[in-house]
């Protein structure tokens, strides 16, 4: 299956699919020291998210969550992409400053998790094998 969103950040990634249908709040969401999602009751709660293709709808919370989404890429343990519904500037600006391929403008109840997703940001390219 192809999918075509707007670039928000350029690159190309290949990797698992981590999909939630919640907003992701980086700051105080997600521990930068281990790259688990710690907010109580989300849907990833418990969850890794270094190197996967990182789905959600849209980002939440503060705008240290910019800084949080630097801290997880100069730790190691960064989303290997982001794909977003709608991605605010917390998202983006995170991405930008981190070099995280990110996309948005994406259906990401389309995409399941474990799946295998190919990205080609420059062109908003998103394949998922089915």
């Amino acid at each position: 299956m192809k999918l075509h969103g707007r670039k928000i950040y350029p690159g190309q990634v290949s990797g698992q699919a981590l999909v939630t249908t919640m907003g992701i709040s980086f700051y105080g969401g997600v521990d930068p020291d281990t790259g688990i999602i710690v907010e109580k009751g989300h849907q990833l709660e418990g969850q890794s998210i270094a190197g996967k293709v990182l789905a959600f709808p849209t980002g939440k919370g503060s705008t240290v969550g910019s800084y949080t989404l630097y801290r997880l890429k100069h730790n190691g343990l960064a989303p290997a992409a982001i794909l977003n519904a709608e991605c605010e500037t917390i998202t983006a600006v995170g991405c930008i400053i981190s070099e995280i391929p990110c996309v948005d403008q994406i259906d990401i109840r389309r995409i399941p998790t474990g799946a295998q997703v190919t990205l080609d940001a420059e062109t908003g390219l998103v394949e998922i094998d089915d």
